[in-house]
């Protein structure tokens, strides 16, 4: 299995940090948010790993070198322009291959164990769901009876930024910047998505404020 870690965002929220510094390589317990991905995925016998990048991605390139170091083999998806998360996967296809492969955004933090997608089975797509934090409280997808389900009037969690997607949920696609989310729902609709609740530690680290959370997690605090 190969897995796709998206460093692509350019993390306005998180300036001045970001001024200078790619988000995914913003620090927390001192060590670089990309970095954890890259040894949590090394940890899950994940070797086989795809970043792509747009804003500073030549410093992510330059910290991660071709990965040996973590024990992984790293290529890179360069992109001229913003793309959003599908599109980005979209262009990075050709470096995926046919098999379906694990996804996860680069500026999370969590304790998530990767190696539970190796076994995961997807149709077109398979989600790891989470509850829903505060700065989101109307969560992403319905959750009914320990699975995804369609409709408005059902309780609901939020995407994760993880997932095991085949190439397969980008068929019809064209080249360029598109959203994701919308594959997502479609996949769900026609009976193609599959999902699991983790109720582990997981962080959106979007802003100073959930920066200094995660900083308070690894430290043990309350």
């Amino acid at each position: 299995m190969k897995a796709m870690i998206l460093a692509a965002g350019k993390g306005e929220r998180l300036r001045p940090l970001t001024l200078h510094t790619p988000k995914p390589l913003v620090r927390v317990g001192g060590v670089p948010l990309i970095e954890y991905h890259v040894r949590a995925l090394a940890a899950a016998g994940i070797a086989d790993l795809v970043i792509n990048h747009a804003w500073l991605g030549q410093q992510i390139e330059d910290y991660l070198g071709d990965g040996a170091r973590f024990g992984v083999r790293i290529v890179y998806s360069a992109e001229g322009e913003p793309l959003e998360t599908g599109g980005g996967i979209h262009r990075a296809l050709p470096l995926l291959g046919d098999a379906p492969f694990l996804v996860v955004n680069g500026d999370i933090w969590t304790d998530y164990e990767f190696a539970r997608l190796r076994n995961a089975h997807t149709a077109l797509a398979h989600l790891v769901l989470v509850d829903n934090p505060e700065h989101h409280p109307q969560g992403d997808f319905g959750w009914r009876d320990g699975q995804l389900a369609a409709g408005e009037a059902i309780p609901r969690l939020t995407y994760s930024g993880i997932a095991l997607l085949h190439p397969r949920l980008f068929a019809g696609c064209t080249a360029g910047a598109f959203k994701l989310a919308p594959l997502l729902h479609q996949a769900l609709a026609d009976g193609q998505a599959s999902g699991e609740h983790f109720s582990g530690r997981w962080v959106d680290v979007g802003t100073h404020e959930r920066l200094a959370q995660v900083e308070r997690l690894l430290s043990g605090e309350p």
